[in-house]
């Protein structure tokens, strides 16, 4: 139960949605939220709501939240950006080694004197100094540069790094972004691995830096391994990476817990990751993490219990969460609709599907975790989260993430292969017609 004090009465409000909603507004807005004598619910007016989604938008694409004191004041990735002929070290990240790497460019942030510059090969694409110009104009979606006259002092990272990607529209790796979209060209292992100064991880995990380059580039594109700097277990007990798939950020409306294995809510895992994983500037509590047996990496760095002067995320987190629920669920183009409307019957009936995967959220229906015997696949990367389970991942807009695989850990490489796996799992009988038709169902989800 969460107080708020409004109108001169103190008024008791349970439900979580409302309170949030109602401190969003008095940050955000400055305003008081209007409380009927009989309903103890803070109402929004259309405005509010809009402003909060704008507001969240903004946070969800630019904010580091401070974490530039991370990633370029300790880890120094902006001085390996530049490289040594503009005063930084080695030879300098050129936009289009940034693209190898899956980083993406927005081409609305480029102006058209640029773009037509770009299109007539007149601009040096294998400069660093290209890939500063494109920091200085915010272009690079995820990264935020931070200049000191014309020289690039530091860098930071947002949420879009991994949770945007673009739509390819100007060129490979160019174009209008796709927030909510996971980004599976990035090859996160790979940007950390250039940081000139990678002592932070080193000691955080008390490893030595060779370790720490083998960790990292196992994970591969489209892979992060948020649990290592929790439990350190960087290798499967098969010797493949613990890494996991970036999930998508939208198509959560609705849904009970978040995350392939249940951590917490939204806003619960909104704030987890701004200060654990980017290393932003916030509070942040969880008694769990305190478990030196499960969580040794975690409890020995005092994750259970992160405290700043200056909290730069806690009051942000209602604006983000209100932009995430507000992004759209894209959907397959060119699906057979007759083999679809067979695949619906078959995914109500005898494919069982949605004894889990309920409409219209397409998860459970309130508690969505299971055991990984119940969906015949080991528990590993469930023993590395608290709820010692799998989330049912919600189906919708699945055409997003099928690059990379399906699975936590892309273990499927397409959807036949899932429905393979349960029609082996559960002796489902399916025939071939009937998984074709089943998979056409789940494209255009």
């Amino acid at each position: 139960m969460r107080l708020v004090r409004a109108a001169g009465r103190t008024i008791a409000i349970c439900g979580a949605v409302a309170a949030l909603l109602y401190v969003a507004v008095v940050l955000v807005n400055g305003t008081r939220t209007a409380l009927s004598s009989s309903r103890a619910e803070p109402t929004l007016s259309a405005a509010e709501r809009g402003s909060l989604v704008v507001r969240g938008r903004q946070i969800f694409r630019y904010d580091t939240f401070g974490d530039q004191t991370f990633w370029g004041g300790a880890l120094q990735l902006h001085k390996a950006i530049e490289g040594k002929a503009l005063g930084g070290v080695g030879s300098g990240v050129s936009p289009k080694v940034a693209l190898a790497v899956g980083l993406k460019v927005d081409s609305a942030k480029i102006p058209r004197p640029v773009a037509a510059a770009i299109r007539a090969g007149k601009v040096n694409l294998n400069s660093p100094k290209t890939t500063l110009a494109l920091l200085k104009l915010n272009a690079v979606v995820g990264v935020r540069g931070f200049f000191n006259g014309g020289r690039l002092s530091s860098v930071g990272i947002t949420c879009a790094v991994c949770h945007s990607t673009v739509d390819n529209s100007f060129a490979p790796g160019i174009g209008r972004r796709l927030d909510g979209w996971p980004n599976r060209d990035l090859n996160v292992g790979a940007v950390i691995g250039l940081a000139p100064n990678k002592k932070p991880i080193t000691d955080l995990l008390q490893v030595d830096e060779a370790t720490v380059d083998k960790v990292l580039a196992s994970w591969g594109p489209g892979k992060f391994d948020a649990e290592l700097f929790l439990d350190g277990k960087a290798f499967r007990p098969d010797g493949s990476s613990a890494a996991t798939l970036i999930p998508a950020a939208f198509g959560l409306a609705g849904v009970n817990l978040h995350t392939y294995t249940g951590w917490g809510s939204i806003p619960y895992w909104n704030a987890f990751v701004a200060n654990l994983e980017m290393h932003g500037i916030g509070n942040f509590d969880d008694e769990r993490l305190a478990n030196a047996q499960q969580f040794p990496v975690a409890a020995r760095a005092g994750f259970a219990h992160v405290r700043h002067a200056r909290d730069l995320i806690t009051p942000k987190l209602p604006a983000l969460h209100m932009y995430q629920l507000s992004l759209p669920v894209p959907h397959a183009r060119r699906v057979n609709r007759a083999a679809a409307r067979r695949g619906k019957a078959l995914f109500d009936g005898k494919a069982r599907c949605a004894g889990c995967h309920m409409p219209p959220e397409f998860t459970d229906a309130g508690w969505n975790l299971h055991k990984g015997s119940e969906i015949c696949i080991d528990d590993f990367q469930a023993d590395r989260s608290p709820t010692l389970r799998y989330r049912t991942t919600p189906l919708r807009g699945i055409v997003a993430k099928q690059k990379g695989g399906f699975y936590h850990d892309g273990r499927f490489p397409t959807l036949r292969a899932v429905v393979d796996h349960y029609d082996t799992c559960f002796g489902l009988g399916l025939t071939g017609r009937e998984k074709t038709d089943l998979v056409q169902y789940l494209r255009g989800l």
